[in-house]
């Protein structure tokens, strides 16, 4: 293991590095660096001659991290940040032998609410996974303005289809890794996992096999009016017209700034007559744009158009904990806990009644919590895991239940927290934010666990657990406890039915 890996991808050669007894590429370019005047165009093949030096990671994509005075690091669930560079669409590639071949593969799509993150991020690292004979692959993708601002002369979805073309990439050069082009599943985590239900309604079939989606669900794109207001929005804060010259010529710094600028003062696309489905979190996302997206992911995976691959959904007990300590807020009082559920809900005062009386919180910030999970996790995670499975999709689900100790047990299951247990990253990634500075046997058990669920589907696709289908709808439960359950939505989800 001492010579660098080394693999062929035509008449070229790329050279990684032996890491933790596996092979490690990166900072690969997939595709064309999209700056200049192709900031704003779809993503083109890339193109380099001569051997290419994999052994650091690449450029990552422009972004701008808030700056919340003693706010806490957050870099294993989203990375470290801008890393400036032209060629920031690249992956990476963990692989037990390049020489293997016949390995499956999991393609991994980063969170970060569409502004944020990166597929270098500590917590993704692929080293658990390819020791255990599964090829690894984390992307770039464009973000913000550049990834998802809706443009006239522009196509719309840019950070997808660059998603499509990193999927096209691994189609065509996996096998010199060691992989199987036949065996992928596509995986993400909140924006990523939204990118994935995308994925399932649009993307050209036979680029993957199985799909996994972590805390996301298929009902989170913006209406063509709702990204209109926020391209108007955007172009008077940098003061151009919002066109893809005009903005093509933007200070790098300003365009990554922008979502930063926008959440100050933020358009609201409830005014359109269409609740936010990002519930304020992000003004970027995948839009309806008649082409890519013709609808609302749901629309299309009811209908069937991922009926043939095989789908493992689910989420964390406590989503929105995470945004309590991370992005922390004015105090929530019963005035504004009910003025921000009527944005929601046609009925706030049933809604939070309910939540109460059936355990989900007392204090107000606590019930909100709770609405907010169900609001933009956990329902549009059950619609979706439903609607694939009356489409006769072969269909697993879970709810993630380990609660973390930190901040006096107010993270509970939050956000993200399943990640180190899944990539096997317990005290490989900084999640200090979760109380694992010293992960214990308990920890490490559900770890193993955990992994070998996530192991077992992308191999085999099945993760040992029941099939979630119409007429057994189960719900495995992955904590301290693993149990399945047929009844994982309790009365108070019953109020969101007909509430889009």
């Amino acid at each position: 293991m001492s010579r660098q890996p080394v693999v062929r991808l035509g008449r070229d050669t790329v050279t990684g590095v032996h890491q933790d007894g596996v092979a490690v590429f990166r900072g690969i370019p997939y595709a064309a660096a999209p700056v200049g005047p192709d900031r704003f165009t779809a993503p083109r093949p890339a193109t380099w001659s001569g051997p290419f030096d994999a052994t650091r990671f690449g450029p990552t994509a422009p972004q701008a991290r808030p700056r919340v005075p003693g706010a806490p690091d957050v870099s294993a669930f989203i990375g470290p940040g801008w890393i400036r560079g032209d060629d920031y669409l690249n992956l990476n590639v963990w692989t037990p032998d390049p020489a293997a071949g016949g390995l499956p593969v999991l393609v991994f799509v980063h969170g970060g609410a569409f502004v944020n993150g990166a597929g270098l991020t500590a917590g993704n690292d692929g080293t658990r996974f390819a020791r255990g004979g599964v090829v690894v692959v984390t992307i770039n993708y464009r973000l913000g303005v550049p990834g998802f601002l809706r443009l006239p002369g522009a196509p719309d979805n840019r950070g997808l289809l660059d998603q499509v073309a990193a999927l096209r990439w691994v189609a065509e050069h996996i096998a010199a890794f060691g992989g199987d082009p036949g065996t992928v599943t596509v995986s993400g985590q909140s924006a990523g996992a939204m990118s994935v239900a995308a994925l399932l309604a649009a993307a050209p079939p036979g680029l993957f096999r199985r799909a996994i989606s972590e805390s996301g669900g298929a009902s989170h794109a913006l209406t063509p009016e709702q990204a209109d207001l926020v391209t108007s929005a955007v172009a008077a804060n940098l003061g151009v017209p919002a066109t893809p010259a005009a903005l093509a010529k933007v200070d790098a710094d300003a365009i990554a700034e922008t979502p930063l600028r926008l959440a100050a003062v933020p358009p609201d696309l409830a005014a359109t007559g269409v609740r936010d489905p990002q519930l304020g979190l992000t003004k970027f996302a995948p839009v309806v744009d008649g082409e890519l997206l013709t609808g609302q992911p749901l629309e299309a995976i009811a209908a069937g158009s991922a009926a043939g691959v095989e789908v493992l959904a689910g989420t964390n007990a406590d989503e929105m904990n995470l945004y309590r300590i991370a992005m922390p807020a004015p105090p929530v009082s019963e005035e504004s806990l009910r003025t921000t559920v009527a944005g929601l809900h046609p009925d706030p005062d049933a809604l939070i009644e309910s939540y109460r009386r059936h355990g989900r919180g007392s204090t107000p910030v606590e019930v909100l919590s709770a609405i907010g999970t169900d609001y933009l996790f956990a329902v549009p995670t059950a619609r979706f895991t439903d609607a694939h499975a009356a489409a006769r999709g072969r269909t697993w689900r879970y709810e993630f239940t380990w609660r973390s100790p930190a901040h006096d047990g107010r993270l509970g299951a939050c956000h993200g927290s399943e990640l180190p247990f899944v990539f096997g990253t317990l005290g490989r990634a900084n999640f200090d934010l979760l109380g694992l500075e010293h992960p214990g046997e308990a920890e490490h058990a559900l770890s193993e666990a955990t992994h070998a669920a996530w192991v077992s589907f992308i191999r085999d696709g099945d993760p040992g657990w029941p099939r979630h289908t119409p007429d057994e709808p189960a719900v495995q439960r992955i904590g301290p406890e693993w149990t399945v359950t047929t009844h994982a939505d309790g009365p108070e989800r019953e109020l969101w039915k007909g509430v889009r």
